[in-house]
């Protein structure tokens, strides 16, 4: 096992800052990323950040983060969140301990956001806390 922690964003996510920043922020992915690189740097760890529009590169990922031997998953997987048995089955068939991230609090908007596939397959669920949710999520996969 790696100290590597694979931090996999889905759909849209590559227009944070300009996407809805009402609901989602005005700091952009890369921002996201530096500050995770450096959050996992104090904690002992490395990060590796993507970003796909595609449900295929995420399951591809999840398995990549496995075989690779990477510590844990964070992932927000945007909308496919409510939609994705494929990443259900994706994190169902890896023993990589995922922790699901959403920047806002999928309960607290519309009703079909309230069904979360990954968060029935995933370790558990950080949302609502805005992008400072990585960083929970570093901490909490820098104790397993």
């Amino acid at each position: 096992m790696t100290d590597t922690i694979f931090i996999l964003n889905g759909p849209n996510l590559n227009l944070l800052g300009v996407r809805e920043p009402e609901i989602y922020g005005s700091e952009t992915l890369d921002d996201l990323a530096t500050r995770a690189e450096e959050r996992a740097k104090t904690l002992g760890l490395e990060v590796d950040v993507r970003q796909s529009n595609h449900e295929g590169h995420l399951c591809d990922w999840l398995h990549e983060a496995q075989a690779e031997g990477a510590k844990a998953v964070i992932l927000n997987a945007g909308a496919l969140t409510h939609t994705s048995l494929a990443l259900y089955d994706a994190i169902r068939s890896i023993r990589t301990p995922v922790i699901e991230v959403h920047i806002s609090n999928p309960a607290a908007r519309e009703a079909y956001r309230h069904k979360s596939y990954v968060a029935m397959a995933a370790m558990g669920s950080i949302a609502g806390f805005g992008t400072y949710g990585y960083e929970l999520a570093l901490e909490a996969a820098a104790k397993l």
